[in-house]
């Protein structure tokens, strides 16, 4: 899912003029295209995303899914329009065969310790370990030591 403060940048335009857009066309984003973001959702990305004259956004983010996304270039005349439209759906595309990889490694390392017994658990351990992403660095402090 993109939020509509991100794509509005990539097409260059302003987030209510998006908004704006997609309102006049609202007929082609059906809700499973699209839907607004809670409260209490936006709650942590309140920094993040852009703000309005009186210090805050006036209205709720709406979270735009691969179709919704996919729709937005109907609505938005414009050449760099179709172009990001391009690169957005390239990007799902690979991150959908990247999953589906993923998942298919998943199935048959459960096939294969099904047929193995424990003596091949360790084994298994350690390449479900691999398959694991890793956690975010942590950020390193800097301390400063001053010689008195």
């Amino acid at each position: 899912m993109l939020l509509d403060a991100d794509l509005a940048e990539l097409y260059g335009v302003e987030t209510k003029t998006l908004n704006r857009a997609v309102k006049r066309h609202r007929d082609r984003f059906a809700h499973d295209f699209m839907f607004q973001l809670t409260e209490e959702e936006t709650g942590n990305s309140r920094y993040r995303i852009g703000r309005s004259g009186w210090g805050g956004r006036r209205y709720l983010p709406q979270a735009f899914t691969e179709q919704g996304v996919a729709m937005l270039s109907s609505v938005l005349h414009s050449k760099r329009a179709v172009m990001v439209n391009v690169e957005i759906m390239r990007a799902f595309v690979r991150l959908r065969r990247i999953l589906a990889t993923h998942a298919d490694l998943a199935l048959k390392l459960a096939a294969l310790e099904k047929k193995y017994d424990a003596q091949f658990k360790s084994v298994f351990d350690v390449i479900r370990e691999l398959m694991t992403p890793p956690e975010p660095p942590r950020k390193r402090r800097i301390w400063f030591v001053s010689d008195d």
